[in-house]
């Protein structure tokens, strides 16, 4: 429990390695009209099934546009946007290759040109590591499609290490040195991450399940003795409402007594953290996805061309580095994304193509129903964070989600009570929760980190009071460690 207040202090500023969304876009070059592309359906004929193409995103690595599609099974095939031709498999020269480009091209302008970015590359050192399956900084399971992975460090001033996709070609996870030497004293140790060793691991999620049973139990009993110990009544001969009238008891007891609700509380909400015996597992059926696309990108597709695509984005002046196929009840369109992360979308209106910020809420109202087969509540286009939906700093496990408003909020009548939020500015279901999983919210990340709109928007003050807490958590559970020494030296005396 010592551990667990020191690493959580950590993990305030240093969260676990993570690749941000601006992150990635940043570092990749635009993509222009003029040297892209093939059409998509010379690319489509690389896969076997073609309609069952369920992903197809068109990006650059390293100044060359490749498409990534993503098949049924989760796999990837990537084609040579410029030739049509299947990419082979990812070497060790083109994992150096992505590397370099990501760290020199992520540290400049989104502006910097191509030939520039280049040049900055070139002039960074990397040194190829090995590839692996998994290591401590990457047991994400977003990463399982692209495992193996290729590790590399670069010599930039960050002396950034680079995990690259054998499957794509792309950079999908960096942390800098001092990221990852903080982690060893924070995320890591806090999740008792030495323990673990695939995405999937039974044996470290009950091991974490078993230590924080233990811990709720040695809490809950500790403070139901030290309030029996508590003369509220009268004191003792001493003169002290505590029996112990000096040294590490008294300590211990005083600081039990000032910090039992916090400590207890925080054990509490890390076991719920693990959803024991899936106690926030939903109920019933989950939003139908499928339904809600109502097609695949690799079956429906806009006849328009990337160069025209892309061709029309720079009209209006929005500098691409993304493109994504997708289909949203059955009407297909494009999705591009810039080097911060911001959309547009490209749909097809009476014939003519039109560059959108968001879908009308028209269009996802009516594909609202086919995502639960249960009526609909309530609908309602919000434009503040709720208590469900918010946004987190990049520090925080969720600091990598996109929490964009104004969004869609949809409350079914199943028997879980499902709420879903959907993203208009791509056309995604950005969110779905069930009863249990509110239960969840509130038992887990509410108690764990105290993650209202008023607490996250006074984070200073919300910082300060964390950290004194943790202090004080700190405090009981050092004299408890030194107290239980110097009775386990008796008895083995």
């Amino acid at each position: 429990m010592a551990v667990w207040f020191v690493s959580g202090v950590v993990m305030l500023f240093v969260g676990y390695p993570k690749l941000l969304p601006a992150e990635r876009l940043g570092a990749l070059p635009p993509l222009t009209a003029v040297s892209c592309c093939v059409p998509v359906d010379q690319a489509l004929q690389w896969a076997d099934k073609p309609d069952a193409i369920r992903s197809i995103r068109l990006a650059a690595e390293d100044g060359r546009p490749y498409y990534r599609l993503q098949q049924a099974d989760g796999r990837y095939l990537v084609v040579d946007a410029r030739t049509g031709d299947a990419r082979p498999p990812i070497t060790q020269h083109d994992a150096v290759s992505a590397a370099l480009w990501f760290a020199g091209h992520a540290a400049q302008a989104p502006a910097l040109q191509t030939a520039a970015a280049r040049t900055q590359a070139k002039s960074l050192g990397a040194v190829w590591l090995d590839v692996v399956q998994e290591d401590r900084w990457t047991h994400s399971g977003a990463l399982n499609a692209h495992r193996p992975l290729h590790r590399i460090d670069v010599n930039d001033p960050a002396h950034t290490r680079v995990y690259v996709s054998s499957s794509t070609g792309e950079v999908v996870m960096a942390a800098s040195r001092s990221e990852r030497m903080w982690n060893y004293v924070g995320a890591w140790l806090h999740w008792l991450y030495m323990f673990r060793n695939q995405p999937s691991d039974p044996v470290w999620t009950w091991l974490v399940i078993a230590l924080s049973g233990v811990g709720v139990v040695t809490a809950v009993s500790g403070t139901l003795v030290g309030l029996w110990r508590w003369r509220f009544s009268r004191p003792y001969k001493s003169g002290s409402r505590s029996p112990y009238r000096d040294g590490w008891m008294r300590w211990h007891h005083l600081a039990g007594l000032i910090f039992a609700g916090i400590t207890c509380t925080w054990i509490f909400s890390g076991l719920m953290s693990m959803n024991p015996l899936g106690v926030f597992n939903p109920h019933t059926a989950r939003p139908n996805l499928q339904a809600w696309q109502g097609g695949t990108p690799g079956l429906t597709r806009l006849p328009l061309q990337a160069p025209q695509a892309l061709a029309m984005l720079a009209q209006r002046g929005f500098d691409a580095r993304q493109l994504e196929w997708r289909v949203l009840n059955g009407q297909p369109y494009l999705l591009a994304r810039d080097g911060n992360n911001r959309t547009r979308l490209i749909l097809r209106e009476h014939s003519h193509y039109v560059v959108r910020d968001q879908w009308p809420q028209t269009s996802l109202s009516v594909a609202a129903p086919k995502l639960m087969n249960a009526s609909i509540v309530s609908m309602q286009s919000i434009t503040r964070y709720d208590t469900y939906y918010f946004h987190r700093a990049p520090a925080s496990m969720y600091g990598a989600s996109e929490r964009r408003l104004p969004i869609l909020r949809i409350k079914f009548d199943d028997p879980d009570a499902t709420w879903v939020y959907i993203d208009p500015y791509t056309g995604e279901m950005e969110q779905s929760l069930s009863r249990a999983q509110r239960t969840g919210r509130w038992l887990f990340n509410f108690l764990h980190s105290w993650d209202l709109a008023p607490f996250l928007k006074a984070w200073v003050l919300r910082d300060v009071v964390l950290i004194l807490l943790s202090v004080g958590g700190l405090v009981l559970s050092a004299t408890g460690i030194w107290i239980g020494y110097l009775r386990l030296r008796r008895k083995l005396a």
